[in-house]
């Protein structure tokens, strides 16, 4: 059964999870600090990503709502717009939770890597965080897309191993009538060379592959490191086994306060500065918990606003990505009235397009100094 509503712009796969906090100090005590749960997930904040550019009739995502769903976190997900969001009741269990243990003190760009599951650390920060689901997990394919208000979008974003993503390419090639621009996000735990057999079965069917740096590295078995040169090294590897229909998709390296490297087939490597990259940003970097994921969602909303040019929808991407990192949590949205009398919508106090063009300009003065 297919639905009759207009397909959205966008849809993520990505699930919504309550996330859970404790932090300790670089000896593993107890700071004493208290953060409540919160609204998580790569879904959520791919959504919130595309949502800073696109109305919530344009975009969406599947919630699993379980028995356990708090009044102030269904308010908060409403407050977005309530038609973005497609909820999935079980009234015979909880909505899937996740425990976020941080131990050190830094959770910045330079700080964070993120291993689901299990410890890491980087040596030049004093920063622990681990990842670990306290409930099973609900996947979402695009079967669950089928009848409902979400089906066939144009675009849609899933994070998942590259074996799981092949899975899902097959259900969205079992639709003759549906060829959905496809954002593939590598999940960071199934980012090792085990993996690449399987990401190069199914980078032919994938429009944009972006890891972030250090993934991509891991997947390619090269200096873990970051370095521009690097990156584009493992860009460049990547479109050699033909990123999309005929080695046609782009590949876009997400890579902390580096920027963004765009790389597609036969054009020059395009960098994308971070929005608050250099020394004088670091003040404004809180946390980047779901950065690359909100990253990825302005990345889609991008797409469908410049009509397809990666490059530019990284520009759109980066300033999604700028919202999420100035606060633990989501940006917030509030609207005020234009002297036109059109609601403007406002996150975290300033407007998207503002930074746009900002961005655009910084990007277009570093060109014309080269």
């Amino acid at each position: 059964m297919v639905s009759h509503n207009a397909p959205r712009d966008f849809v993520s796969l990505g699930m919504f999870i309550i996330d859970e906090f404790s932090f300790a100090d670089e000896d593993g005590k107890s700071t004493g600090k208290m953060l409540a749960p919160q609204i998580g997930g790569g879904g959520t904040y791919a959504a919130i990503g595309s949502r800073i550019w696109l109305p919530p009739s344009k975009l969406g995502m599947i919630i699993d709502r379980g028995n356990d769903f708090p009044a102030y976190i269904q308010q908060a997900l409403d407050a977005y717009g309530a038609d973005m969001w497609l909820y999935r009741d079980n009234p015979d269990r909880g909505t899937t939770r996740a425990l976020n243990a941080y131990r050190g003190e830094h959770r910045g760009y330079e700080g964070v890597l993120i291993i689901h599951g299990s410890h890491a650390r980087r040596p030049d920060v004093r920063l622990w965080h681990s990842f670990e689901y306290l409930t099973p997990r609900i996947r979402i394919s695009p079967r669950d897309l089928e009848g409902t208000k979400l089906a066939r979008p144009k675009i849609i974003h899933f994070i998942c191993s590259p074996t799981r993503a092949g899975a899902i390419v097959s259900e969205i090639k079992q639709d003759k009538e549906w060829q959905p621009t496809t954002v593939f996000e590598p999940i960071p735990d199934r980012c090792v060379p085990e993996e690449l057999p399987a990401l190069k079965d199914v980078l032919p069917d994938i429009s944009v592959l972006s890891p972030n740096a250090e993934e991509a590295l891991s997947l390619l078995s090269m200096p873990p490191r970051p370095t521009k040169e690097l990156v584009e090294e493992a860009c460049s590897r990547f479109l050699d086994m033909g990123v999309g229909p005929d080695g046609n998709g782009a590949v876009v390296i997400r890579s902390g306060a580096m920027g963004a490297c765009v790389a597609q087939r036969g054009l020059f490597f395009s960098w994308v500065d971070a929005y608050w990259g250099g020394p004088e940003g670091a003040s404004k970097v809180v946390d980047v918990t779901g950065a690359g994921n909100s990253f990825l969602g302005g990345l889609a909303a991008g797409l469908v606003l410049t009509n397809g040019d990666v490059r530019e929808a990284t520009l759109y991407a980066t300033v999604s990505a700028s919202f999420t990192i100035e606060q633990e949590g989501l940006p917030r949205l509030t609207d005020t009235t234009g002297a036109d009398g059109q609601k403007v919508e406002h996150w975290n106090g300033d407007l998207p397009h503002r930074r746009l063009r900002e961005l655009q300009d910084r990007l277009a003065a570093a060109k014309g100094t080269k």
